[in-house]
Order: structure tokens, then sequence, then C-alpha cells
């Protein structure tokens, strides 16, 4: 399972930009409360080369969004509600949602070719798949170096 989890993994993040993908991984995983996510890609997001100040705002990010560009935003939206999934209404699933909302979506879509906006897609469910994993078996953070899972 691991050799096909980090397969899917590489052929996700191909074509994005490394820092773009690492705050949506912080971002999902701030969400999900994987801890040993949130430490390993806020580290990846620093060897990167992004700011302490931009990672520490992820946690707020629409009260923050001087701080991200627009595309970055559409991607930080797209996240939060792929991650979370209980946006909107639907005839076809009754009320609660359970989807991204059209707007979510549109905006995305939007500052994402097609090509990259489903290796962005792909990325998101990726990292909320690692993110259960770390979570449900208790992964400790803390010990992880820039790299090591690549």
């Amino acid at each position: 399972m691991l050799k096909a989890m980090l397969r899917l993994d590489a052929a996700a993040r191909k074509g994005l930009d490394p820092k773009l993908l690492e705050l949506v991984k912080v971002r999902a995983s701030q969400i999900n409360r994987c801890a040993l996510c949130v430490d390993m890609h806020s580290k990846d997001a620093l060897a990167a080369g992004e700011s302490v100040e931009r990672i520490v705002q992820l946690s707020a990010w629409e009260e923050s969004e001087h701080f991200y560009t627009e595309k970055e935003l559409a991607a930080l939206a797209l996240t939060e509600a792929v991650t979370v999934l209980t946006g909107g209404t639907s005839q076809a699933f009754g009320s609660g949602g359970g989807f991204v909302p059209d707007a979510v979506y549109e905006r995305a879509a939007k500052h994402f070719e097609e090509p990259e906006l489903a290796q962005l897609i792909a990325s998101i469910t990726v990292i909320n798949a690692w993110n259960r994993f770390g979570v449900t078996c208790r992964l400790v953070p803390g010990h992880y170096r820039p790299g090591q899972h690549a």
C-alpha cells in the first residue's frame, strides 16, 4: 500500500508549482488535524522557499488574503471544499450537499488550465488520504527532514 500511495503522490504532483502544492498540503492537513503531515509539509514548504509568515497564516487564509495570490486563494478554497465536502444542496442528494460548490470549482478553473486543475484535485485527494493514515495510525510529528518522503 505504501508503494502504491507514493506512486500516486508522485503522479499527482507532476506539473504543479512546489510551493503552491505544499500550501495546499499544509492546509488540508490542518483541517484534518494530521500533526505529522502539518509538520512534514510545513518543513517541505520552507525548503521550497516558502515564507514562515505565509505558512503561519494558512489557518486563517480567508482573513489573510493579502498574503496570497488569486491563484493560491483559488487553490486554498478548492482544498477546503474537497477536504470537507459539506457545501451546498442538491436535489439528487437532498439537503446537506456533499460536493464542491460550483463557485469554488469555477474560481479554480479560472486560474488553472484543465490539466493543472486535474493535478491539483488529485493532489488534494492524495493528501487527504495521507492525512487519514496519519490520524488513524497516530503518527508522531517532529522527526521529519525535508525531502525524506521523495
